[in-house]
């Protein structure tokens, strides 16, 4: 078992950076995290059209380039690295992998070409004003039969709900937890964009009332197909995680190789040595958990589920002891609004929270290995 990054993965690494470094720049995050959509329409294109990004892990038979999940794992690790603002996560590693593992062919067809080819958005809206990230969350009510629904109530925290074109639902028929596509300008749909603190991922509160949906695959098997998307999700925000604890790592070094402090650069004194070594020990370790992820994500295998669990609780506190860390290195001005040091802490903040935190995944990672 060879866990280095092959030939091919790294030169799709160093491409992938190259292309972020010139379109989410520092002061790109910053316009359009201010913005409504909280995405460059121009951007999202061209990594459709010339980078192929959106279709990267999709099947080839569906539009995509048919890559496994350890190559998504590397773009996503690289748009954490540049905190992205696009709603490639929701559309890719929510909505797509809901697709892919529906077995609903007919909406394979219908939904992944146009995913594929960065003209539709997508994204999954499961959790409802309770908080919950389990089954037990879901308690909005479908009516109907056959592949024609009407959904009623409310999802919260929707990643990108406001602007996706394509919305999956997850909601309770009378067989159990069913999933339905919804179309963004559904009759009966109310988008309201939510005020987060983390605005580089903007998330949304849907309120459906007789809103029309098609089932996907089999009603009532919805909570088997997502309880996998869920753990794919968990490996794909690690990966995430892993760029930006490494990009504030390196900020830190840097800092403290030039600042100056008593007539000698900061990094000679003891205290911030041993915070940028623990740092880097966390990140390396971070690193170790999210890639041994995306290899079970692209074997499918056993080990998934209690590894996914495993690399969100570890990364997720990994990546915000790091940006903490960053901010002190940087002292007085790594608190301004100026410095990005602050959002990089936000996204830490929020992507720890996201999915469950570390205490939920604890948890749940326990009761798969049957402790």
């Amino acid at each position: 078992m060879n866990f280095a990054f092959s030939e091919e993965q790294e030169e799709l690494r160093k491409t992938v950076r190259a292309f972020l470094d010139a379109k989410s720049s520092e002061a790109s995050v910053r316009e359009q995290m201010d913005t409504e959509a909280g995405f460059d329409q121009a951007v999202w294109s061209q990594m459709g059209e010339q980078m192929g990004l959106q279709g990267l892990h999709i099947p080839e038979a569906y539009g995509g380039s048919g890559y496994g999940y350890v190559e998504l794992g590397v773009v996503l690790e690289e748009m954490g690295r540049s905190l992205l603002c696009a709603p490639y996560f929701a559309t890719v590693v929510l909505a797509a992998n809901t697709l892919i593992h529906s077995g609903d062919e007919a909406a394979k067809k219908k939904y992944l070409p146009g995913i594929a080819a960065g003209e539709t958005i997508a994204t999954l809206a499961y959790t409802e004003p309770s908080g919950k990230w389990d089954e037990s969350g879901i308690t909005m009510q479908a009516s109907g039969s056959g592949s024609s629904f009407t959904l009623n109530g409310t999802k919260m925290f929707v990643l990108d709900g406001h602007t996706a074109n394509l919305i999956i639902v997850a909601a309770k028929t009378s067989k159990g937890t069913s999933l339905f596509a919804v179309d963004g300008n559904a009759a009966g749909l109310t988008r309201t964009a939510l005020s987060t603190m983390d605005q580089t991922r903007k998330q949304a509160k849907l309120e459906f009332s007789n809103t029309p949906a098609t089932l996907i695959g089999t009603e009532g098997a919805g909570w088997t197909v997502l309880s996998t998307v869920l753990d794919l999700a968990a490996v794909g925000l690690a990966a995430e995680q892993v760029g930006g604890a490494q990009k504030v790592l390196d900020m830190a070094v840097e800092y403290a190789k030039v600042r100056v402090q008593f007539g000698r650069p900061i990094g000679s004194f003891q205290a911030i040595k041993h915070k940028c070594a623990d740092m880097l020990l966390e990140v390396e370790s971070a690193k170790s958990a999210a890639y041994y992820g995306m290899w079970c994500a692209s074997e499918m295998n056993d080990e998934l589920a209690s590894v996914a669990s495993l690399a969100k609780a570890y990364c997720s506190e990994a990546y915000f002891h790091a940006t903490a860390e960053n901010i002190q290195i940087h002292g007085g001005i790594g608190f301004t609004w100026e410095h990005p040091a602050h959002l990089y802490f936000k996204r830490a903040k929020s992507s720890e929270l996201l999915f469950g935190d570390p205490t939920y995944h604890r948890e749940l990672l326990a009761q798969r290995i049957g402790i």
